[in-house]
């Protein structure tokens, strides 16, 4: 009998590759999503990747009254991976209220359903925004978290302490929090990608929609930044690889391999790019004229920050793989896909 495991957020972006990764390796998958930024035809692509369909249910879980009713509806979840927030960065400075309720209730109602349900397992997809601007780089594991720079981060760093300090009390919960750093790219199928409802936030996602015509100009925010050209610098991790640190915290949890009942690891490459790097890779992949501006620095914004992933990578026994090129490669694949170019 394959084990089921509770997705969260399982039509977004990294959602839908982690989905995808776990019906790859034999687990069952249900689906919990509101829609508000993916879309349900999601669904019919990690189909036609996997040759399965994971159940589905629409709805918020910042609503506790629907979480508890799909607990009572599913009693064979072994895991949860809680992807489902809002996550956009300058967004969350505008709208602090919306975030905080989304975010940390949706969490705490996950954690009720786990304690009065007997679900034992969480991997948590929290940011390496809980580090701020870290006085030293590359961040390990022991680097002090700062206050966060926006609304967003903050919240990744309430659901870390609601977390940890659950797990204090509740001995036979187990809880994974997976720091990532900035995911970019598409699965090689081209079927699965970033497809961001409205205008990007994300970096990649609007370096190809400029390429494909739809936006006239990318803005890069700031170049005055104490970095070798001036713009912001980055850890990008490829979305597959990091969809597999997923499925690798799961078995850690199923299979007992902890060495707390809560632990937090940073997923990265462990390598730091500029804005203006990416976008240069990107027209030397693509072949790619891209008109871009430099505009203001964009509130919430760190100026620089990449992983040491040594701690994560002995641990889990997981490390990215994939090169900045080919995953920059499948992000325009994607995007040529949706837009059918």
């Amino acid at each position: 009998m394959s084990k089921q495991i509770l997705v969260t957020g399982g039509t977004g972006y990294i959602g839908s590759h982690t989905v995808v990764e776990l019906q790859n390796s034999g687990f069952d998958v249900v689906v919990v999503d509101d829609l508000s930024n993916s879309k349900i035809e999601v669904l019919d692509n990690i189909e036609k990747i996997t040759g399965k369909r994971p159940a589905f249910e629409q709805f918020n879980l910042a609503d506790a009254t629907l979480t508890d009713q799909f607990f009572q509806k599913y009693t064979d979840i072994q895991a949860i991976i809680h992807f489902a927030a809002f996550k956009a960065v300058g967004e969350s400075v505008q709208k602090p209220l919306e975030y905080y309720q989304n975010n940390v209730n949706s969490l705490i109602n996950l954690l009720n359903g786990m304690k009065k349900y007997g679900v034992a397992n969480m991997v948590f997809s929290s940011s390496c925004t809980v580090y701020g601007q870290p006085d030293k780089l590359p961040v390990t594991e022991q680097t002090p978290r700062k206050e966060a720079e926006s609304p967003y981060g903050n919240t990744k760093a309430i659901c870390e302490d609601i977390m940890r300090d659950f797990c204090k009390v509740n001995e036979a919960s187990n809880c994974i929090a997976l720091r990532y750093f900035n995911p970019i790219g598409a699965h090689e199928s081209g079927l699965i990608g970033e497809f961001p409802v409205g205008v990007p936030n994300n970096l990649v996602p609007f370096i190809t929609q400029t390429a494909a015509g739809l936006r006239d100009e990318l803005s890069i925010f700031g170049e005055d930044y104490d970095t070798p050209d001036g713009t912001a610098v980055r850890d990008y991790i490829n979305v597959v690889d990091l969809s597999k640190a997923h499925v690798i915290a799961i078995e850690r949890l199923l299979n007992d391999k902890k060495k707390n009942n809560y632990e937090f690891f940073n997923v990265g490459t462990g390598e730091g790019y500029s804005v203006m790097q990416l976008v240069k890779a990107f027209i030397k992949v693509t072949g790619v004229d891209l008109k871009y501006k430099v505009v203001g620095r964009r509130t919430g914004d760190i100026e620089k920050i990449w992983a040491d992933t040594t701690y994560g990578n002995n641990e889990l026994g997981w490390k990215a793989e994939t090169s900045l090129e080919d995953t920059l490669g499948s992000a325009w694949a994607w995007e040529k896909n949706v837009r059918g170019l």
